[in-house]
């Protein structure tokens, strides 16, 4: 009797028992799902301020690049004149003067053979027509030289990928010490007008083998200001030197110069008062007294610098020693 008694009462306990059992595993549970929050949110806030300790540390070096260059760029008009052109004339590599040689032979190679060819179709009936196309193509070249001198004066930096050093390099060069070209070999000061015209040339020459007889006298008139145009591409650097040049020049180029028939010496000294910002053609200069009384060239620059807010000649004044605010 006493054991059913006792077995009676186990099992009215039980319920208890269980009911005990589940509310200490419920707080076990909610102990557990609170390390857990913590735990997460422990990460959360050191993910979190990793991201924040990387986000000031990129945005650290990027002020220190543009201290850094703000800083080399104030920095320039402490270096002597001297030592800023030896800087500017070290940019020319060993690879570049390697190209300037191919450009320029294959250049002249490309221009014997248009020479030839446009002789063979030579019309001694339109000799008014030849002059004229010749003339138009010294015009067209001279205003070219100035759009471009301008541009690369006026725009642009040294530090540019591609055409900063091989392009923009002679002209800071040229300001900081105008007499380093007359010092260029052939092969440097031309290299890169060959390379200009070498496309172009190949072009007609291509049209002079494939052009029937007929076409090729329609189009003898544009065909010789094309090469006029080429022709006084490829010079316009070697005269901009002679025009550097005030001694051992040859009888016959003085003479050109003396009567404008290509850039003068005395013409060019114009463009060299700083901030060098007038008198850009240098194939023969017969354009830069129109275009200065028009002020093309400074029309241009206001316009730019209202669109862009880009100033000019900014880089130019920074290679020729001046603070740049």
């Amino acid at each position: 009797m006493t054991d059913i008694s006792l077995q009676t009462a186990d099992l009215n306990m039980s319920p208890d028992i269980i009911m005990g059992t589940l509310q200490q595993l419920s707080k076990v549970q909610q102990c557990l799902s609170a390390s857990l929050n913590s735990i997460n949110c422990h990460e959360k806030c050191e993910a979190s301020s990793f991201t924040a300790i990387q986000e000031t540390e990129y945005n650290k070096c990027q002020n220190e690049n543009v201290e850094q260059e703000v800083k080399i760029e104030k920095s320039l008009h402490t270096y002597s004149k001297q030592e800023r052109a030896k800087m500017l004339a070290d940019g020319y590599s060993f690879e570049r003067h390697m190209l300037d040689r191919l450009w320029t032979f294959c250049g002249l190679i490309s221009m014997f053979i248009l020479t030839v060819q446009l002789v063979c179709r030579f019309d001694p009936t339109d000799v008014v027509g030849i002059v004229i196309a010749l003339v138009l193509g010294v015009l067209v070249t001279d205003f070219a030289s100035g759009l471009v001198h301008w541009g690369a004066d006026t725009y642009g930096a040294v530090d540019l990928p591609i055409i900063g050093k091989s392009f923009i390099r002679p002209f800071r060069e040229h300001h900081v010490d105008p007499t380093a070209m007359t010092r260029h070999d052939f092969f440097e000061t031309n290299g890169n007008n060959f390379m200009l015209i070498v496309p172009f040339a190949v072009r007609f020459i291509y049209k002079g083998f494939t052009l029937s007889e007929h076409l090729l006298r329609e189009h003898y008139r544009f065909d010789l200001f094309a090469y006029s145009l080429m022709c006084f591409v490829i010079m316009t650097n070697q005269i901009h030197k002679w025009a550097h040049t005030y001694y051992g020049l040859p009888k016959y180029i003085e003479f050109l110069q003396k009567w404008h028939l290509i850039l003068p010496r005395k013409h060019h000294r114009i463009h060299h008062v700083a901030p060098h910002e007038t008198y850009f053609c240098i194939t023969t200069g017969w354009l830069n007294y129109p275009l200065e009384k028009i002020s093309f060239f400074p029309t241009f620059e206001k316009l730019i610098e209202a669109l862009t807010g880009i100033p000019p000649r900014r880089d130019d004044m920074k290679w020729a020693g001046k603070k740049v605010e």
